[in-house]
């Protein structure tokens, strides 16, 4: 049977756009000029992508973030929500160009009604989805302070708006191993329920996974209950071919990110010294991960004698214990969904990203799963992440 109608779609990957004075409102003083603040700057109205892109057609006024005199335009990807493919487009944008569901959390509720989901959790805009941007700045007192706010508008306003719907979603201060532990346990006991982290910490001048640098952070996730959740593109190493491609290419390759995530993760020393701890995929598909699971294991069986791996466990066994993937219309991934892991299985609806099938989204899920068994279907679009989440539905008394 396909999805039926007491089966709740919830959400693992959507996107707010932050409001204008979300900054403003909540830093002091002393930092209103240097902290994030939107400005109106003229920019090309279109970003040169290479031979196979539209190239530069003039300017527009566009409203842009600034963060210590640096410019960080919006990207008119992020917010297509209600707008046609031929409308799509990577210039700079307005708010007024976007529908209120982009950054106003009542408004996101109604376009969840409209799209047929029940819950949903949303990644930063102007941070970067996992909070990166404050990675560089140069004051790392604003920078705390900066990242603290996102947090708390999260946790205060956002999803205190309807708390069995918007599930809270936080960044940490990725600089400081000391600060990311008190920013777990701070917003934890606030009601967070995952932490967005990034897919690879190496290209970002950070230790990698296969060092002991971040443990006291798995620590604390795993104490307060929560997965850490890895969306394609955190590391800044985006997968470009040739300077020339078109966007197109990088595009359709941004599922390997995740592919790079789980080889890096299941041959490093993370699950075997953290046995509760959990990783979600972000964004990245699943219809890949049977042949990187084969794949790993055929490694594994010929290569760990003269490598620093661990011997013992096979990387198919630590996925289905520690990996959970997500899907959007993956239909490959759906029909193979045991192979991948039936309880290991997430639906996102990437609201209001260009991925997005809004205001379709439960019409195509229903559509998808109409030769799959209910008890598959309820796992893959509900249960599984109320059970990796920690977010029980409503009470009903």
């Amino acid at each position: 049977m396909p999805l039926q109608d007491h089966m709740h779609l919830i959400s693992t990957d959507d996107h707010l756009i932050e409001h204008p004075r979300l900054w403003q409102d909540r830093l002091p003083k002393k930092f209103l000029d240097a902290g994030p603040k939107i400005i109106e700057k003229e920019m090309p109205k279109s970003i040169h992508s290479g031979d196979g892109g539209r190239g530069s057609a003039g300017t527009k006024i566009a409203e842009v973030w600034q963060y210590e005199g640096r410019i960080y335009p919006y990207i008119g990807l992020n917010a297509v929500a209600g707008k046609k493919p031929e409308e799509y487009g990577a210039e700079p944008t307005r708010y007024e160009d976007m529908i209120p569901g982009c950054y106003e959390p009542s408004a996101r509720l109604k376009d969840m009604d409209i799209d047929g989901v029940e819950a949903t959790l949303s990644f930063p805009s102007f941070p970067r989805f996992a909070g990166t941007v404050f990675l560089e700045g140069e004051d790392r007192e604003l920078a705390l302070l900066s990242l603290q706010a996102w947090n708390d508008y999260v946790l205060d306003e956002w999803c205190a708006t309807d708390p069995d719907r918007l599930i809270p979603l936080v960044i940490l201060p990725i600089w400081s191993i000391e600060e990311s532990v008190k920013e777990i346990y701070r917003t934890a006991a606030k009601g967070a329920r995952t932490i967005s982290f990034p897919e690879n910490p190496h290209p970002l001048g950070l230790p990698s996974f296969h060092t002991d640098h971040w443990d006291p952070v798995y620590r604390a996730a795993v104490e307060t209950g929560q997965p850490l959740c890895v969306h394609f593109g955190t590391s800044g190493k985006p997968p470009i071919t040739a300077p020339e491609a078109p966007m197109a290419v990088m595009t359709a390759l941004f599922g390997c990110n995740s592919m790079y995530a789980t080889a890096d993760l299941l041959f490093s020393p993370t699950f075997h010294k953290h046995p509760d701890l959990k990783f979600m995929l972000s964004e990245g598909g699943i219809g890949w991960v049977p042949y990187m699971l084969e794949r790993m294991d055929g490694v594994w069986e010929k290569h760990r004698f003269y490598q620093n791996i661990d011997q013992s466990v096979r990387p198919s066994e630590l996925f289905a214990q520690h990996i959970f993937g997500c899907f959007i219309d993956d239909e490959f991934g759906v029909a193979n969904r045991h192979a991948v892991g039936i309880d290991n299985i997430t639906w996102e609806g990437d609201y209001p990203h260009s991925d997005s099938n809004w205001p379709n989204s439960r019409k195509i899920v229903h559509d998808t799963m109409r030769d799959i068994p209910d008890d598959d279907v309820h796992k893959m679009v509900e249960r599984n992440a109320r059970r990796l989440l920690n977010f029980p539905r409503r009470s009903t008394n």
